[in-house]
């Protein structure tokens, strides 16, 4: 905390932190890997850019370098000697002054690391169409990882929890498919692989990385517009997100995908993105940091 280890229980904020009232934090999720040489975290720099760039919206300065950040984020792996797990760090508005603007409460920076498996479960997912829509683009910067779009997603994933389901599918305020509450959303069609297009939806670095792997695997991708009818008709949908991983689907709304099985591009991406996540081709060492 603020370029401090602190102990577990000792890690708090004061009642009035501004972001605990207003939503006005940004965050990462990463997560590092055992691998075959070690712990490594996967694609580091690309998040901690992305959560400086998130930083902006609220003209947030934090008060540490990208590249101190990365090597605080290995550094509190190593001190709690841990193999595997997930990272979040968070620069968030502290205690200062109430009102809902920040700019005389001070910036303050954590970065935490706790075991996490996985996230969405061992099997294939059931979700549902949600009847909240994704935050419209036009009232907030979509493109940042701030804490309180996490709102749109808590409804949207406890609806999707009460009406029997693993998760949520929020659609844009056109009606196109966006994503999911914590994840973005791919689907395949006649061996063609679609994904919704950056608009409404965050640009998950998960999301760009099996753009890449799919480019590598000869797979066609097309970015576009989708309905929901395109995901209920599809041969194959998965999720994905630092947290999911590649995660198929095998139920939207009352549809069944794929007999209910895996897909044999969602398990070619998904056996690809494991290899590549735990350091077993060379070819995509350039994402892993090795701690």
């Amino acid at each position: 905390m603020d370029g401090n280890l602190v102990n577990w229980d000792e890690a708090k904020v004061h009642v009035l932190t501004h972001s605990l009232h207003y939503g006005s934090a940004v965050f990462e999720g990463i997560r590092c890997y055992n691998t075959n040489k070690g712990s490594a975290v996967f694609r580091l720099q690309d998040h901690i850019r992305r959560l400086f760039r998130s930083a902006k919206v609220f003209n947030m300065n934090i008060p540490f370098s990208e590249g101190l950040v990365s090597k605080s984020v290995v550094n509190t792996i190593k001190a709690n000697e841990i193999n595997e797990c997930y990272i979040r760090p968070i620069a968030y508005f502290g205690y200062g002054v109430m009102g809902l603007n920040p700019s005389k409460s001070p910036v303050n920076f954590s970065i935490a690391v706790w075991p996490w498996g996985k996230y969405l479960g061992e099997e294939g997912i059931k979700i549902c169409s949600s009847s909240y829509i994704r935050t419209h683009p036009d009232s907030t910067n979509v493109k940042a990882k701030v804490s309180g779009h996490y709102v749109n997603s808590i409804i949207a994933n406890l609806e999707a929890k009460d009406r029997g389901f693993d998760e949520a599918l929020l659609l844009d305020y056109a009606d196109h498919v966006a994503e999911g509450p914590g994840e973005n959303i791919f689907i395949v069609k006649d061996g063609v692989l679609y994904t919704p297009k950056l608009g409404s939806i965050l640009p998950g670095i998960t999301r760009w990385t099996i753009l890449e792997l799919s480019r590598d695997l000869d797979i066609d991708v097309v970015k576009t517009d989708l309905e929901l009818i395109d995901v209920q008709d599809a041969d194959e949908v998965f999720f994905t997100g630092t947290a999911a991983e590649v995660h198929p689907v095998f139920q939207v709304d009352d549809v069944i995908i794929n007999e209910g099985k895996v897909g044999e591009i969602t398990n070619r991406l998904k056996n690809l993105y494991s290899s590549v996540v735990h350091g077993d081709i060379d070819k995509y060492n350039k994402w892993l940091t090795y701690i």
